[in-house]
């Protein structure tokens, strides 16, 4: 019987050296590959760190301009409501029709609300002062679908339409044009219909009014990626 013949100690040798340059060929590859990803991750680690710096430091940045602009914003509503007489030459804080601070002149010609009575009441006061004889004052309260306004960073003056009828003299009438058209709160003729002779008229007007919605703070979250 022949007998098996043994491998070589040099082939031996050679196959264990194969063996491990293999196995040292694919720990090479995989460190190779581990830190080609570790490497992407950190990169991208580091850009998403970068412009989260960059957005605080924006942010950090609009706070300070902010803090200044209410500083200033402050010092401006201070000088504007501090003169002893107020825009309409009254005293700011007296109670006449013409007396209290600018700020509240300013809220009282364009109100936050819509408010068709206040209107109403406002016009009654108006036309009792000017001793003129009211025929009627007519209009629509929409309180209901107003009042699905809500608070916006830019709202726009919303118009109220009213109907006036007064009686009096063509000075009478005069005097009631050139009291809405001074008065504080604005008001916009769009039609004027007279009859009857100078010493008595009969004026059936349209106009309007305003109102301004309130004006809310929009302050905005950005989110990094």
């Amino acid at each position: 019987m022949a007998k098996l013949q043994q491998p070589s100690t040099k082939r031996v040798l050679i196959d264990q050296a194969s063996r491990t340059l293999v196995i040292a060929t694919a720990i090479a590859a995989f460190v190779v590959v581990f830190s080609l990803f570790a490497s992407k991750a950190l990169l991208n680690q580091r850009a998403y760190q970068a412009r989260v710096i960059g957005g605080k430091e924006k942010a950090v940045a609009q706070l300070k301009t902010n803090i200044d602009s209410v500083s200033k914003l402050v010092a401006a509503y201070q000088d504007f409501v501090s003169p002893a007489t107020n825009v309409l030459g009254g005293d700011p804080k007296g109670s006449g029709d013409k007396d209290g601070d600018n700020a509240k002149i300013v809220l009282d010609a364009l109100p936050s609300k819509y408010d068709f009575p206040a209107l109403a009441t406002s016009l009654e006061k108006i036309m009792k002062d000017g001793g003129f004889a009211v025929s009627g004052i007519a209009g629509k309260d929409d309180e209901v679908n107003q009042s699905l306004q809500t608070a916006q960073s830019n709202p726009q003056p919303i118009e109220i339409p009213f109907q006036l009828s007064i009686n009096g003299t063509f000075d009478k009438i005069k005097t009631l044009i050139d009291t809405l058209e001074h008065s504080i709160r604005p008001f916009e003729i769009n039609k004027l219909d007279m009859s009857g002779a100078d010493d008595n008229l009969s004026v059936s007007i349209d106009a309007k009014t305003y109102y301004l919605p309130e004006k809310t703070l929009n302050i905005q979250k950005e989110v990094v990626k």
